[in-house]
């Protein structure tokens, strides 16, 4: 723990706006480690907790509103790119944008303390235009609440988190057998998924020209189009196929009780 303040007094800074930095950003880092390592110092008075909150809050707002941009100008190009590592990237998206069909704006506020939607919510704010002051403000709030529990909760705990370094240096060598087991099988657990998830990756698609000709022919009344775009890309006022019904995915379960069982539905989305 002390060789931990050592370096929190010489690089805590800068350290910890880095790491934060990074994680807003999208990289595997650990911010709330971070985050709670530098309320320790802070405790030990090592490092000033005003200013560790705010370069804490610097850090987080500048990794999101940069996302914020990027999500209005690139949409589901980087939205796809934040979620390469999961197993159904389609899946990784949608579930971030039913929390804002859900929730709205409140999502900005607790997306931070939930896993995969943390670095979703920036950009998907972007690329459904809210307006970048309202984002700035929920984007805020929701920064202050993640960054003042993790600095609070390292401040507050200082002599817990001390007894536990104490103990992982005690047990140095079972803690990474421990670590090297989880591991593997967290890795088992992601290929088991993988396999299972391979099914829907097979999507059965059409052509538009083949599509368009069975619409010039005779059957064209036993097909529907269905426009399936996401949250975000769709509004009242955006241009649809001709003939094509609008569906919200995020309200699909609803949806397609409505949907009639006697024709060839044909889907598109973003």
């Amino acid at each position: 723990m002390n060789d931990l303040f050592a370096v929190m007094a010489h690089h805590g800074y800068a350290l910890l706006f880095a790491v934060v930095l990074a994680e807003a950003l999208g990289f595997p880092l650990p911010a709330a480690l971070a985050l709670v390592g530098a309320g320790a110092a802070a405790a030990a008075g090592t490092l000033n907790p005003p200013l560790l909150f705010g370069v804490s809050l610097a850090a987080l707002l500048t990794g999101d509103f940069l996302l914020y941009v990027l999500g209005g100008y690139m949409g589901w190009t980087l939205l796809g790119a934040l979620c390469w590592l999961s197993i159904n990237p389609e899946t990784c998206i949608l579930r971030s944008a039913e929390s804002f069909y859900r929730r709205g704006k409140a999502t900005l506020l607790i997306s931070k303390f939930i896993p995969g939607v943390n670095t979703m919510a920036a950009p998907l704010a972007g690329s459904m235009r809210m307006p970048p002051l309202q984002f700035l403000r929920f984007d805020l709030a929701g920064a202050i609440l993640y960054a003042g529990a993790y600095l609070a909760l390292g401040y507050v705990f200082r002599d817990f988190l001390k007894m536990i370094v104490r103990g992982f240096s005690l047990a140095s060598h079972v803690v990474e057998i421990g670590a090297l087991i989880l591991f593997v099988a967290y890795l088992g657990y992601r290929l088991v998924m993988y396999s299972r998830q391979r099914v829907y990756s097979i999507v059965p698609r059409i052509q538009v020209e083949d599509l368009a000709k069975k619409l010039a022919s005779e059957d064209k009344d036993n097909i529907l189009l269905v426009d399936v775009r996401s949250h975000g890309y769709y509004d009242s006022g955006a241009s649809r196929i001709q003939g094509s019904l609008r569906i919200e995915p995020n309200n699909l379960n609803e949806e397609i009780k409505h949907l009639p069982k006697d024709k060839l539905i044909y889907l598109y989305c973003t």
